[in-house]
């Protein structure tokens, strides 16, 4: 290893390291830009409804052959013979699991309509984590940064999002998740909320945003294997067709907050809230594991204080359900 690789890789291990305090630092760089229910999540006007919205009231649109992004793929930072973030990760520091998967990209958001597009995986991390990358390095001028501009311009970048769901019974607690920096390629040594996912296809079948959820609570909170095989139809598969008979009948309530961006990595969320009946969660969830692929899950009072360090996204999901409880029927007991 050459001593620019080294050195990036020590830069990349000082990022997972410090990704609380460097998203503090984050944010303190966009002072004028909206937030959600006080987190630092950055939004813009219209991104949070007034109300929660039931997931089925969301309308997700189409563009095949979408415009491309401003900035793609730089080449700030990299070691020499990268071109690439994700192709330096793979070589030097791959967490667990990375693979350049087909993605989503979100075009437009106009609550409840969503504008999707294609993309891969790759295409989110070359960005997210290069400008996450350059702000502990200290780099000078943060160009990359500076050159993305508006961190809520998703013409700027390819802004894959992600789905985060806060999971919450009924009885008042919630699932909670502390990500492993050495199994994970973002938010590593913080805690979130579960199931959390990059919103994905599984084949060549329309953006579901139910389906991607369902298939998170396979994962994250059982254990279950992300390799669903050739010819998996999901919506034959007994785990799905029980969640979703189980929301059909009211004792899973699954509902739409909003969407942000994380000051620090740009990574966007559609923040989502499952209210589940207690018996309903013991019944899908008793199983709940305590390590999975990505880290370490527990439960958490829906009262309680918020752990630290926290993800925004994960937070502000958090703020908006506390916010919307009578709305949810998550009236204090």
């Amino acid at each position: 290893m050459d001593p620019g690789e080294r050195r990036w890789r020590d830069e990349r291990a000082t990022l997972n390291a410090s990704r609380g305090r460097l998203g503090e630092a984050a944010t303190a760089l966009y002072p004028d830009v909206p937030r959600v229910a006080g987190t630092p999540l950055l939004c813009r006007p219209g991104w949070i409804p007034d109300t929660p919205i039931p997931l089925d009231g969301i309308r997700l649109e189409w563009d095949a052959r979408p415009e491309s992004p401003a900035v793609a793929d730089p080449p700030d930072g990299l070691p020499p013979g990268y071109r690439t973030y994700a192709e330096a990760m793979a070589a030097l520091a791959p967490p667990k699991v990375f693979e350049d998967r087909p993605s989503y990209r979100l075009l437009a958001a106009h609550p409840p309509v969503l504008r999707l597009g294609p993309a891969r995986y790759f295409d989110g991390v070359n960005i997210a984590e290069a400008v996450a990358h350059e702000l502990s390095a200290g780099m000078d001028g943060l160009p990359l940064r500076r050159r993305i501009g508006d961190p809520c311009d998703l013409t700027r970048r390819h802004a894959l999002p992600a789905i985060t769901t806060l999971t919450v019974t009924s009885s008042g607690s919630y699932v909670l998740h502390r990500r492993d920096p050495a199994k994970v390629a973002h938010a590593g040594g913080l805690y979130q909320v579960m199931p959390v996912g990059l919103f994905q296809p599984l084949g060549d079948e329309p953006p579901d945003m139910w389906s991607c959820m369902v298939r998170e609570y396979a994962e994250e909170l059982l254990g279950g294997d992300e390799d669903y095989g050739d010819g998996f139809v999901q919506r034959e598969w007994p785990f799905h067709r029980a969640l979703t008979t189980a929301r059909a009948e009211g004792r899973l309530r699954a509902h739409f907050l909003g969407l942000g961006v994380d000051p620090l990595t740009f990574a966007l969320d559609l923040l989502t809230v499952v209210v589940v009946d207690d018996a309903a969660f013991a019944e899908f969830f008793g199983g709940l594991v305590a390590v999975n692929d990505e880290g370490e899950v527990s439960t958490a009072p829906f009262d309680g204080p918020v752990p630290a360090p926290m993800q925004p996204a994960g937070a502000a999901a958090l703020g908006l359900a506390r916010r919307h409880r009578e709305a949810l029927g998550l009236t204090p007991r």
